[in-house]
């Protein structure tokens, strides 16, 4: 169960990302909050993932609201592989047939699922916003928008946003660590700030 992102065939993952370009545009762009610390969002959207030579893909559904995290991870056909979520206390990970818990999001997910998901600065990063916590370093493109973005050894690019004004959000990101790469196709957004 070490690798559960595995356990889905190599072909599905092709057939995943293949439905990003057809996806049509919203209406009225969601623009990105101005307080990043009392946003509450969510995203859909689609997750690839490559580490040690392989590969993996997943749809995912993720609520982001005060200090807590509820991230859920699909099948190509809608069914939930996993479940994280993330708060005061800690996280927990759930599948289908098994039940993890620790203290912080990059050790759980590279213990169950092989690879680190970096959720303390992806809340942000997503966003197209540093994590207030340690130093970090932007590019800006003709637009102003975030081209890249460098912290905590992590490297995200953006290349291709909701639309072309400063604010807008991100709806297709990279982020490369040593031996990971992580795909975020965004799909649809949602925003609260207070």
């Amino acid at each position: 169960m070490r690798r559960l992102f595995f356990l889905l065939p190599c072909w599905l993952s092709a057939g995943v990302l293949v439905g990003c370009a057809s996806a049509p545009p919203a209406s009225r762009p969601v623009v990105r909050p101005a307080q990043a610390e009392q946003a509450v969002f969510a995203l859909t959207g689609r997750l690839a993932v490559r580490h040690d030579g392989e590969r993996s893909s997943a749809g995912v559904r993720w609520l982001h609201r005060g200090g807590g995290d509820e991230i859920l991870l699909f099948t190509p056909l809608g069914q939930t592989m996993a479940r994280i979520d993330r708060n005061a206390q800690g996280v927990v990970l759930d599948t289908a047939d098994k039940h993890y818990n620790a203290q912080d999001t990059e050790e759980l997910t590279l213990r169950v699922l092989g690879w680190r998901l970096p959720l303390d600065g992806l809340r942000y990063w997503v966003l197209a916003l540093p994590a207030p916590e340690s130093k970090a370093g932007t590019e800006h493109d003709a637009n102003g928008q975030v081209s890249m973005l460098r912290q905590d050894g992590w490297a995200i690019r953006y290349t291709r946003y909701a639309a072309q004004t400063p604010d807008s959000l991100p709806l297709r990101m990279n982020l490369q660590r040593e031996e990971v790469e992580i795909q975020l196709l965004i799909d649809e957004w949602e925003i609260q700030s207070h």
